[in-house]
């Protein structure tokens, strides 16, 4: 008997694992004529599909005036804003859409981006993450991968960034930071040796919020490179990229 009780418990365990792990998606109800489904999150993709008035359907996820819905039968498709905007609530009221507003972007704790930009010759290509610690006062962590003709390389940052005026639209920032470069020179007729050095930056810059949950970021970073050969080099650094606020 002990086989068969714990074949039906990993099954009944199973089961309600799985009920609890099904993703919960908001419901709404078709109130205009028609809803027309397309392949993609466009007016140039195709409508393949019509869901007609009264029939409900479930909101998946949005991209910028687009919603992933699907039908009960579970055929799924985007649909427009302007015709979600007509579908109701369970409770009968009207859908209503919020956009992401500059509250929230004077609000917003996290942060991730990408940028590239020009490393004293060579090409940079950064990812960093960033924690808003204060209205003004956010630290972050880079991720720098660098591109040259002689060399390449990578650095690693942690900066605290200054913001001005976070109560602006578009506010310069003053960034501090510290970190290590890590430099593997290429096949040459000399031979060199890869080097890893500490770095400290001071940067300026300005930051824009855009729409949605994008940023526009420009900056100028001045590292100063401590060698272990005894001789301090100077790095001027431009780059410029966008990021995302959650």
């Amino acid at each position: 008997m002990r086989g068969p009780l714990l074949t039906l418990l990993v099954i009944q365990l199973l089961c309600t694992g799985s009920a609890y792990g099904k993703a919960e998606y908001q419901q709404v109800t078709v109130d205009d004529p028609y809803i027309e489904m397309h392949t993609g999150p466009g007016k140039g993709y195709p409508i393949f599909h019509v869901v007609d008035r009264g029939d409900s359907i479930e909101v998946i996820k949005r991209r910028t005036d687009w919603f992933l819905i699907r039908t009960v039968a579970g055929k799924e498709g985007w649909a427009s804003r302007a015709q979600m905007e007509l579908t109701l609530q369970p409770s009968g009221e009207r859908t209503e859409i919020k956009d992401t507003t500059l509250a929230e972007f004077y609000g917003r704790r996290w942060e991730m981006g990408i940028m590239g930009g020009d490393f004293s010759g060579a090409t940079s290509f950064s990812m960093f993450g960033a924690y808003r610690m204060s209205a003004n006062l956010s630290a972050e962590l880079a991720v720098t991968q660098l591109l040259g003709n002689f060399s390449d390389g990578w650095m690693v940052n942690v900066n605290l960034v200054h913001l001005f005026f976070p109560e602006w639209r578009a506010s310069p920032f003053f960034l501090l930071g510290t970190g290590i470069v890590r430099v593997e020179p290429k096949a040459t007729l000399v031979q060199t040796t890869d080097r890893t050095d500490p770095v400290g930056t001071v940067g300026l810059g300005i930051r824009t919020y855009l729409t949605d949950r994008f940023v526009f970021r420009l900056e100028y970073n001045g590292h100063v490179v401590f060698s272990s050969r005894d001789d301090n080099e100077d790095v001027d650094e431009w780059k410029l990229g966008f990021s995302v606020f959650f």
